[in-house]
């Protein structure tokens, strides 16, 4: 079992910058794999930025070289740098997690964090 807690969304002007914060905990042993999506009103919810299982990054396009991914392993904590934010970023971001015990057994069912607001507005 896992809890994830985001914090740092909030209300910029375009061009603004934000920075998330997402904390793992609970009852797990091994690893823990973290990213970031988000979910506009109306929309589906979608990829931001994750780490892959093989320790790289994965951006979607529309926020490549605008938004930065970055881990703490020992902490088990995931940040999300967001730059130049545009009003089309407007979403709740959600913090995501997959866990295992070892290498080479199979990730578990995604967790997900409670989300948190980010509104670019001028």
């Amino acid at each position: 079992q896992v809890q994830l807690v985001e914090s740092g969304g909030g209300l910029v002007q375009p061009g603004g910058s934000l920075r998330l914060s997402c904390a793992a905990s609970g009852s797990f042993v091994g690893s823990v794999l973290m990213g970031w999506y988000r979910q506009a009103p109306g929309k589906e919810r979608e990829l931001v930025a994750t780490f892959t299982s093989g320790g790289s990054t994965k951006y979607a396009d529309s926020v490549k070289g605008r938004f930065t991914i970055s881990r703490d392993n020992a902490k088990n904590t995931v940040d999300l740098q967001m730059n130049s934010l545009k009003p089309e970023d407007t979403a709740v971001y959600y913090c995501r997690a997959n866990t295992r015990k070892s290498y080479g057994t199979n990730w578990s069912e995604p967790y997900w964090g409670q989300g948190t607001q980010v509104t670019v507005s001028s």
